[in-house]
């Protein structure tokens, strides 16, 4: 009971904040909509990589004992992708549109707390491997997925240079080195990066005014797909954790955990910015955070 009430004290906010965005939008008409643009394009150039960096050279985190969750979490993400592929097929989605989110789960202003409530402080450095796990994913094939079928591509040089990758690289040379920066500095990075959270959120809600009925469909399979295609391949891994995969329960419980996540609010940033369909991407997010008030307490369960 404590857990679901956590979960739901996490979820509440998120819901508060989309509500904040959407009224906004609806008060302030189109010039709004036209605003966010240059809010969306601060967050994923300065503000996310800040999150990014700062949770991965913070003390807590722990690179190589977490080795064995990092390839979890990179299986997981790409497993997740590769079960949707059946689903867009299927019900005849753009696979830009749908398998990305489901790549890319809500793992860091979710899955972080939730990991501290769940398993302790000592769950924090095994949350924030996952966290740069699925990043790397995402940022790699989820975004290649995104190019596809478009006349303009990312050079892998300059992919590699973008500003997620540059903070993914440094915040992985913090951890290894063990390199401490000032108290001062760090805490000032940190709430940076924090604040990409409630933009992004807020960015969603005014996304939400172009939500159609017919996104409502997507966003309701988004919600199912993310969570189930990630269990599925959690139980697999499971089955050969004590061999090829070695964990221990806590990474274990971590793993499932992180499986059952909805996807990330970060994935309609990408899509805003790529012009991919982000009003289907908008009602996935929305509707699988929604979703996470069931799918999250099950991946605890068989974690647990």
């Amino acid at each position: 009971m404590q857990v679901f009430e956590r979960i739901l004290g996490i979820i509440l906010p998120v819901f508060i904040i989309i509500a904040v965005g959407y009224g906004y939008g609806r008060l302030r008409g189109e010039r709004v909509r036209k605003d966010m643009g240059s809010v969306n394009r601060v967050s994923m150039d300065v503000l996310c990589p800040l999150l990014v960096f700062s949770a991965l050279a913070a003390k807590e985190f722990d690179l190589v004992h977490n080795g064995s969750l990092i390839l979890a979490g990179v299986l997981i993400s790409l497993g997740s992708g590769l079960l949707a592929w059946p689903v867009v097929r299927m019900l005849g989605y753009d696979a830009r549109t749908f398998i990305p989110p489901m790549m890319y789960n809500n793992c860091g202003n979710m899955g972080l707390p939730l990991a501290v409530l769940a398993f302790g402080t000592a769950g924090l450095s095994a949350a924030v491997a996952l966290f740069m796990a699925c990043n790397l994913i995402y940022f790699s094939v989820g975004i290649k997925i995104i190019e596809s079928g478009r006349d303009r591509h990312t050079p892998f040089w300059k992919f590699l240079m973008s500003p997620m990758m540059l903070a993914m690289a440094l915040g992985m040379v913090f951890a290894i080195f063990r390199i401490a920066l000032p108290q001062p500095l760090m805490l000032a990075l940190k709430m940076l990066g924090d604040a990409c959270i409630p933009l992004m959120l807020f960015a969603l809600g005014v996304r939400m005014l172009d939500v159609s009925l017919k996104s409502w469909h997507i966003g309701l399979v988004g919600a199912a797909v993310c969570p189930l295609a990630g269990l599925a391949v959690a139980w697999m891994l499971d089955r050969m954790a004590g061999g090829l995969l070695p964990l221990t329960d806590m990474q274990r419980g971590q793993m499932y955990l992180f499986a059952a996540l909805p996807p990330a609010v970060f994935c309609f940033m990408v899509a805003e910015q790529y012009k991919q369909e982000p009003d289907k991407v908008a009602s996935i997010v929305l509707l699988g955070n929604l979703a996470a008030l069931a799918f999250v307490p099950l991946g605890l369960w068989m974690g647990m």
